[in-house]
């Protein structure tokens, strides 16, 4: 592990990059913790060397003097947290009232066009991979392309679909074939409004 120490303090320095900041891009609190780590006085775990790999745009392997050499993996973004508003929990099955709530801090490794996001509900959409409990991006407008999936309201509820518009229909289509389609009609006396296009998902490892 010593080899690590080194590398991690080398690494650094050739960034110019200061103790404080690898500690912010690595996700620690405290920014005296570099110092001690690369004075030898932390054991590291698997997770906070991958972090502080992609701070110093390199990667585990070489800080654990594995290669020869430290490459410079410049594509390498470090992680980032970035703070979204949570419009409320959408429903992937029936559709549910969604309420405004609170934001939260999401780890990011590229840039997220998005405009909130909405905490999954339910499993009807897991055939597009997306499971109960999942952050869903969202990107605000009021139309999107038939087969793209969307949040939609109904009256004062909305729901997580893929999205189909004909002349006198409105098709909202699951993606578990255990869940019917949501058909809407004209007369049938409930506002339909597209909330936003989801554009990307974030859950745990399955």
């Amino acid at each position: 592990m010593f080899d690590l120490y080194v590398n991690i303090k080398k690494r650094r320095e050739d960034l110019k990059m200061s103790q404080a900041k690898l500690a912010e891009l690595s996700g620690y609190a405290d920014k005296t913790m570099i110092s001690k780590i690369e004075n030898g006085n932390v054991d590291l775990s698997q997770s906070k060397i991958v972090a502080i790999a992609k701070a110093l745009k390199t990667t585990p392997r070489a800080l654990m003097g594995w290669d020869d050499t430290l490459p410079d993996y410049s594509n390498i973004r470090p992680v980032t947290s970035r703070s979204f508003p949570v419009l409320g929990s959408v429903s992937c099955g029936e559709p549910i009232l969604m309420t405004e709530e609170r934001s939260v801090q999401v780890d990011s490794t590229d840039d997220v066009h998005a405009d909130f996001v909405l905490i999954a509900r339910g499993d009807s959409m897991t055939g597009a991979r997306i499971h109960d409990g999942d952050v869903v991006f969202i990107r605000k407008q009021d139309t999107v392309d038939n087969g793209q999936i969307a949040v939609v309201a109904i009256d004062d509820e909305a729901t997580l679909k893929r999205f189909y518009k004909y002349d006198d229909l409105i098709v909202l289509r699951a993606e578990n074939p255990a869940y019917p389609d949501i058909e809407i009609r004209p007369g049938d006396g409930k506002e339909v409004h597209v909330l936003g296009l989801a554009i990307k998902f974030q859950g745990d490892v399955r």
